[in-house]
C-alpha cells in the first residue's frame, strides 16, 4: 500500500463522504473513488460500504482506518526526526497538557537546566490528550504523559510520580463538607456530569456532560454549577475561587511518566530521563520505583 492511498482512506472513512472527503483532499471525486476501489480489490476485501445515501466503514475497514493512522503518524514522525537530527543543537521539544503536573514540570526542567550539557527544551502545551499523539508523529521529542488515560504503547518510559484523585466540584456543594468520596457517588451527581473532550478527529463523543476543550473553560463550566471533574490531586495548585477538591478513595492513581520514542539518540531526551530518574525517583525515593525501559536500554544516549 502506498501512503497516498491510505491518506485517501483515512479521508473517506472520517468523512464517511466521498465528496467532503475529496474536497478535504483538493481533488476530483472520482479518481478518489477510483483509488479507494483499488485498493480494495488489492486487498480482496470491502473497506466501505457504499449506498446512493451513506457510506459505513465494515469491520475490516475500521481495522485499516486504525492502522493507517498510525502508519501516516509512522511516516510524518520519521520525517520530522530527520530533520530535526540534521540541527542537533536545536534542543529538545518535551510535550505536556497545559495546565497538567504543573510543580513536577517546573522542578524537572530547573534541575535540567543546571546540568552541564543541557539543551535548550522547547514545551508544546496541548490540549487533553493531544501530547501522546505529538510524540507519536514527531512533533515532540519526549512528554509527559499520564496513565491510565494516556498510552504508552510503544514508548520508552520513566515513571516520575504516582498521585490519588480528587473530584473538582463547585464551592459550596453539599459533598464538599466531607473528607472524600466514592466513584459511584461522583458518576451519579446530578446536574454535574464530567464534560466531554474532543477526540482525535476533533468530534466530541455522545453523552450528557458539557464540552470543553481546556481547563479555562471546565473551570468556568464546574464554578458554574454544570460540571464536575476528576483529576489528579496536584491539580489543587491551579483551582481558583469558587472551586474546591475532595479525594476519591476508590478512583485509580494517576502515574505521571516521561515518554519517548525507543529508537531515539537525542542526548537531550537522554539528559531529561536521567535527572528524572535520579531526582524524582532515585535521589528523594517519594516517587514509585519504575517500571519502565531504563535510558542505558532504550537507545537515548
Amino acid at each position: 500500500m502506498e501512503t497516498r492511498e491510505l491518506r485517501y482512506f483515512v479521508a473517506v472513512a472520517e468523512e464517511l463522504h466521498f465528496g467532503r472527503a475529496a474536497l478535504r483532499l483538493g481533488i476530483a471525486q472520482p479518481p478518489l473513488s477510483r483509488a479507494i476501489s483499488r485498493l480494495e480489490r488489492r486487498l480482496g476485501v470491502t473497506l466501505l460500504e457504499r449506498t446512493s445515501r451513506a457510506v459505513a466503514l465494515t469491520e475490516a475497514g475500521a481495522v485499516l482506518l486504525a492502522e493507517a493512522r498510525a502508519a501516516l503518524d509512522a511516516v510524518e514522525a520519521a520525517e520530522r526526526r530527520t530533520r530535526r537530527a540534521a540541527h542537533p543543537t536545536n534542543g529538545v521539544v518535551l510535550a505536556t497538557k497545559a495546565g497538567a503536573s504543573g510543580d513536577l514540570l517546573a522542578e524537572l526542567l530547573d534541575v535540567y537546566a543546571a546540568e552541564p550539557d543541557a539543551v535548550t527544551v522547547d514545551l508544546l502545551l496541548c490540549g487533553i490528550g493531544e501530547q501522546e499523539r505529538m510524540l507519536r508523529d514527531g512533533r515532540a521529542d519526549v512528554a509527559l504523559l499520564h496513565l491510565p488515560y494516556d498510552g504508552t504503547a510503544g514508548f520508552d518510559t520513566e515513571e516520575l510520580r504516582v498521585e490519588r484523585q480528587v473530584v473538582v466540584l463547585p464551592a459550596g456543594h453539599p459533598l464538599t463538607g466531607r473528607d472524600h468520596v466514592r466513584m459511584a457517588e461522583v458518576t451519579d451527581l446530578p446536574g454535574l456530569p464530567v464534560p466531554r473532550w474532543p477526540g482525535r478527529d476533533g468530534t466530541y463523543p455522545d453523552g450528557p456532560g458539557p464540552k470543553a476543550r481546556d481547563h479555562t473553560q471546565l473551570f468556568q463550566l464546574i464554578a458554574l454549577g454544570r460540571a464536575c471533574w476528576i483529576a489528579p490531586e496536584s491539580c489543587r495548585t491551579q483551582l481558583r475561587e469558587g472551586l474546591a477538591a475532595l479525594p476519591v478513595v476508590d478512583a485509580p492513581p494517576v502515574t505521571t511518566v516521561l515518554a519517548w520514542p525507543p529508537q531515539s539518540r537525542s542526548r537531550g531526551v537522554a539528559g531529561l530521563v536521567r535527572v528524572g530518574v535520579r531526582e524524582f525517583r532515585a535521589g528523594r525515593g517519594e516517587f514509585s520505583q519504575a517500571r519502565g525501559t531504563t535510558t542505558a536500554r532504550s537507545g537515548a544516549r
